[in-house]
C-alpha cells in the first residue's frame, strides 16, 4: 500500500512570477506572426483562459478539500465525466445519432473503474472518499481517456465513411457488422492506444511527468514520487484501453441496424 509522504516548504510563488513565465507565450505568438500562422489570438486566448481556469480550479478544489464530503466529490466527478464526454462529442469529425451518450459512456466505465481500482485496491487512503486522491486521479485518467476516445471515435466512423460501400458489400454477402468492420475496430483500437504506450516508453528517460515533478518539489522522496507516478501510468494504460475497446463496441452497436446496415445519419 503506497502512502502520501508529509512535504517540505514550498517555494511560494506570487503574481509577478506569474507574470513572468506568461512571458514564455510570447515566443508562441511571435513565430505566429513570423510565419503567419494566424494563430496569435488562439494563443493570447488560451494563455488567459489557462490562468482563468486553472485559478478557478485551484479556488474551487480548495474550498472541497475543506468540506470533505463524499457526495459532494462524487459529484464533482460526475461533473468532470460529462464535461470530458461532451468535449469528445462535440470534436468529433462526423455527426451520428447518440454521439453524445457514446462519448459520455466510453470514458464514463474505465475512469471509475480504474480511480476505484488504484484508490481502494493500491492506495488504499485511511479515507476512501478523500478528495486529494480522488479528484487529481479522476482528472489524470480523463485527460488521457479522451484523447483515446476521440481518436478511437474518429478513425472508427472516418473508416465507415471511406470504406462504406466495401463495408456493405461485405454485409450483402452475409458478413455480421464484427466481421466487416473488423480492420476498422481493430486500427481504431491501436490508435487510441498509441499516445499513452508512446508516453510508456520514454517516460524516464526522455520525459519527466509532470505528476511525479510536482511530487519532487514539493518535497516528496524521488523514489516515492516515482512509485506514484508508476501507478498512475499503469492506471491510465488500463483506462485508455478499455475506453478505445468500449467505444469501438459501442459504436459498431449504434451504427449498425438489426437488419446489417449503417446508419445512413452517419456523415
Amino acid at each position: 500500500m503506497l502512502a502520501l509522504q508529509s512535504t517540505q516548504d514550498l517555494v511560494q510563488l506570487d503574481w509577478t512570477d506569474m507574470a513572468l513565465v506568461s512571458a514564455c507565450l510570447l515566443i508562441n505568438v511571435a513565430l505566429s506572426f513570423h510565419y503567419g500562422l494566424g494563430i496569435h489570438k488562439s494563443l493570447v486566448i488560451a494563455g488567459l483562459r489557462t490562468i482563468l481556469q486553472l485559478t478557478l480550479v485551484g479556488i474551487i478544489l480548495d474550498k472541497i478539500f475543506q468540506v470533505d464530503h463524499p457526495w459532494l466529490v462524487l459529484g464533482i466527478m460526475i461533473v468532470m465525466v460529462i464535461l470530458a464526454g461532451s468535449t469528445i462529442a462535440n470534436r468529433a469529425r462526423h455527426s451520428f445519432p447518440g454521439r453524445w451518450l457514446t462519448a459520455v459512456g466510453s470514458i464514463a466505465f474505465p475512469a471509475f473503474l480504474m480511480v476505484s481500482y488504484g484508490v481502494f485496491i493500491i492506495i488504499q487512503p485511511g479515507n476512501w472518499a478523500d478528495p486529494r486522491y480522488l479528484i487529481p486521479l479522476m482528472g489524470m485518467l480523463l485527460g488521457n481517456s479522451l484523447t483515446a476516445v476521440h481518436l478511437t471515435m474518429d478513425r472508427y466512423t472516418q473508416a465507415l465513411v471511406e470504406h462504406r460501400k466495401q463495408v456493405e458489400h461485405l454485409l450483402a454477402l452475409g458478413a455480421s457488422p464484427q466481421e466487416a468492420t473488423q480492420s476498422a475496430t481493430r486500427d481504431a483500437i491501436r490508435t487510441g492506444m498509441t499516445p499513452i504506450l508512446n508516453a510508456m516508453v520514454i517516460v524516464g528517460i526522455v520525459s519527466l511527468p509532470g505528476m511525479m515533478t510536482g511530487q519532487i518539489l514539493g518535497g516528496t522522496p524521488p523514489l516515492m514520487a516515482v512509485r506514484y507516478q508508476i501507478v498512475i501510468m499503469f492506471l491510465l494504460a488500463g483506462a485508455t484501453a478499455l475506453g478505445s475497446a468500449v467505444c469501438a463496441i459501442w459504436l459498431r452497436r449504434r451504427l449498425f441496424d438489426p437488419r446489417y446496415r449503417i446508419d445512413a445519419r452517419l456523415k
